[in-house]
């Protein structure tokens, strides 16, 4: 429990983020499920919106930049073995 007003307040604002990054964590595995765990080759277009909400995530902090550039890598490599990225 908070001593004081400001750590009080402190705790409410980390509450309330912790919600928010939480649901932008969820929305990256459910997208990463999208394209990989189907069995069906990725595509281009899904590609590029996977790579921006990484970006996005790792521009506010959500997840460290070097796992953000190691999901980018897994996922151009995987749109690379596709036959002409279809």
């Amino acid at each position: 429990m908070a001593n004081t007003k400001s750590a009080s307040k402190r705790a409410r604002q980390t509450a309330i983020r912790s919600l928010r990054n939480r649901s932008v964590l969820t929305r990256l595995r459910k997208m990463q499920k999208g394209i990989s765990g189907t069995g069906v080759k990725p595509v281009a277009k899904d590609v590029q919106a996977m790579i921006s909400a990484i970006d996005k995530a790792a521009k506010r902090g959500i997840i460290h930049k070097n796992a953000a550039n190691r999901r980018k890598a897994r996922l151009n490599r995987s749109l690379a073995t596709t036959p002409a990225g279809e």
